[in-house]
């Protein structure tokens, strides 16, 4: 169920007479009616398809439909015909009922295409945002994402997270043997690859904060150990050869250091290990407790992780060399998977008291809120911005399922993968 704190993560438009107010989406208020934008075709130069002018345009339209605030008119009821070098005739957007819309132009030159685009405030009658992106031809799908990118931070004052990757597992096959593989893809499931063959079982994936590698386990070694992998070049190599069970990596915010858990003779403590050198320095310690799931803070100062010393599993925060240790969740139930927010406000963490939840709380234990809820969430990761977490669910007999939901606990929807999906890890912006 949801929390009964939980406000809805929607539009409330600042919008007055045409000598006033800019147009913007305040995204802390709460209003059930997304805003109506109209993105205009992209004008074709230079041997530049059609067909790319209706891709880049149906990208811009879906990410900002699945974000919940906009509500993209269909392009049968313009009014006008919009060149990106052409002022427009605002009052034509104004009867249709846009409060903002888009022209733009796509320019083919050989192995490289260029995309522009403006954004148009028809209440003041300007241009509030343009930009134009040069990318490789097989990349256009990034400068439809880079477009939206712009236009939601200029509505909504918040930086975008369109134009990142998915690091998960892709799942095929009986439900009791399943072949798990590593697979990246954009955040609207595009552009899938896999990383890795499904020899070995793989699980956690994380990315380094400049995307270029992953971190995982892995069952290469019979025993769980963490490799981490060159996401370009396909290399891979295991971190060190340390004694015992490795898992739960995630890399530090500068990345040259990463923590894990080490499970040996009974008990599970939390490691961090230079990638350099393979040093490892033991942050917790104790006798038949379980720490596990550590996660940075965002200035990597602290660590939030799980343990079970205090007899069921909760959260803790430490400092980053281990000392200063408190427990900040106190609820009925268990938790686990701890992911602190790339703005540094709150934790997300999986909860599990009958069914499983996925919620949020700030870094202090307070202000928790449930946001999902089903017979297996788990595993939240918070999209570059911090205003939307994916997860993995999955259903009573059947396979996991990646899913998304703002930070509110409203606009929950399937992000589609060609096979069933879990342990999702959200990029930063790629820049």
């Amino acid at each position: 169920m949801r929390s009964l704190y939980a406000i809805v993560f929607m539009a409330v438009l600042m919008f007055s007479t045409q000598a006033q107010a800019a147009l913007k989406i305040d995204i802390t208020q709460g209003n059930v009616e997304p805003m109506p934008i109209a993105i205009g075709d992209f004008f074709t130069t230079s041997g530049a398809t059609t067909t790319l002018s209706d891709q880049v345009r149906q990208v811009i339209e879906n990410d900002l439909l699945t974000t919940g605030l906009f509500r993209p008119i269909d392009n049968k009821a313009f009014l006008e015909i919009l060149p990106i070098d052409k002022l427009p005739n605002y009052r034509s957007w104004r009867q249709i009922g846009a409060l903002s819309f888009t022209s733009g132009r796509i320019t083919d030159s050989g192995d490289k295409v260029t995309v522009e685009f403006r954004l148009w405030d028809p209440a003041m009658e300007k241009q509030i945002e343009g930009s134009s992106f040069t990318l490789p031809k097989a990349s256009w799908r990034r400068a439809a994402h880079k477009i939206s990118d712009q236009i939601y931070k200029r509505l909504t004052g918040e930086e975008g997270y369109f134009d990142t990757r998915v690091l998960f597992i892709s799942e095929s096959g009986a439900l009791t043997n399943r072949m798990k593989k590593l697979a990246i893809m954009d955040h609207d499931g595009a552009n899938y690859k896999e990383l890795t063959d499904g020899k070995h079982l793989v699980l956690t994936p994380r990315f380094d904060p400049k995307v270029h590698r992953a971190i995982y386990m892995s069952y290469k070694s019979r025993v769980p150990q963490v490799y981490l992998l060159d996401i370009h070049t396909g290399q891979q190599r295991l971190v060190g050869n340390f004694p015992g069970m490795a898992f739960s990596p995630r890399f530090a915010p500068d990345g040259n250091q990463a923590i894990m858990s080490i499970a040996k003779d009974g008990t599970t403590d939390i490691y961090e290990v230079d990638l350099g050198s393979s040093r490892l320095q033991r942050l917790t310690s104790g006798s038949g407790t379980i720490n596990t799931s550590p996660t940075y803070s965002p200035d990597g100062s602290r660590i939030a992780f799980t343990s079970d010393r205090g007899g069921q599993p909760q959260i803790y925060v430490m400092n980053r060399d281990g000392t200063g240790v408190k427990r900040i969740s106190f609820g009925d139930g268990s938790y686990s998977t701890p992911v602190w927010s790339p703005r540094g406000d709150f934790i997300a963490f999986t909860k599990q008291k009958g069914q499983f939840y996925i919620g949020v709380m700030r870094t202090d234990g307070s202000g928790e809120r449930l946001l999902t809820s089903s017979y297996m969430d788990e595993g939240p990761t918070w999209a570059p911005n911090g205003r939307v977490i994916m997860f993995s669910r999955q259903q009573m007999g059947a396979g996991y399922k990646i899913y998304a939901v703002d930070v509110t606990g409203y606009n929950e929807r399937l992000i589609e993968t060609p096979l069933d999906a879990s342990d999702p890890a959200w990029s930063p912006l790629l820049g």
